[in-house]
């Protein structure tokens, strides 16, 4: 599985790469996803462990230069809200991880999809057969785009 995750990992986009968090940084997020805006001392009160107030401006500023966050002064601070929906934020992170296999080698794209299949297999039966429709559906929406 190591191995897995690895050549997942090399096979990510650049964008995605960026956008990628660190623990520090997703838990800023998540406080910022819940409150809607906050300034650096919002962050600094809601998170689950003291954290000096420089180090949240830093990590702020870092996810404002990641385009993660948008930032507006206000007064002799900024005040600073999410750029995207956590779930927006979750679906970029998959499309590029995706468009990085899919861009790839046939190896990558045949590994993708194994991987993709088995990973299904193993969590939820009913999920798998959902792929299978959701396939099928696709094929049935190609083929009538196409004409034939």
């Amino acid at each position: 599985m190591r191995f897995v995750m690895s050549f997942v990992n090399s096979q990510i986009a650049g964008d995605a790469r960026a956008a990628a968090l660190g623990r520090l940084e997703l838990s800023v997020m998540e406080i910022m996803w819940s409150r809607g805006e906050a300034t650096v001392r919002d962050v600094v009160a809601d998170l689950a462990r003291p954290l000096a107030y420089t180090t949240v401006m830093t990590t702020l500023d870092r996810l404002y230069k990641k385009n993660l966050l948008d930032r507006r002064k206000e007064e002799r601070a900024f005040r600073y809200s999410p750029r995207f929906s956590r779930g927006d934020w979750e679906r970029k992170r998959a499309d590029d991880l995706l468009a990085g296999f899919l861009g790839g080698s046939q190896p990558s794209r045949e590994l993708l999809i194994s991987c993709l299949v088995e990973a299904v297999g193993q969590y939820d039966q009913a999920l798998l057969d959902e792929l299978e429709k959701k396939v099928r559906a696709k094929r049935r929406e190609l083929l009538s785009r196409s004409g034939r």
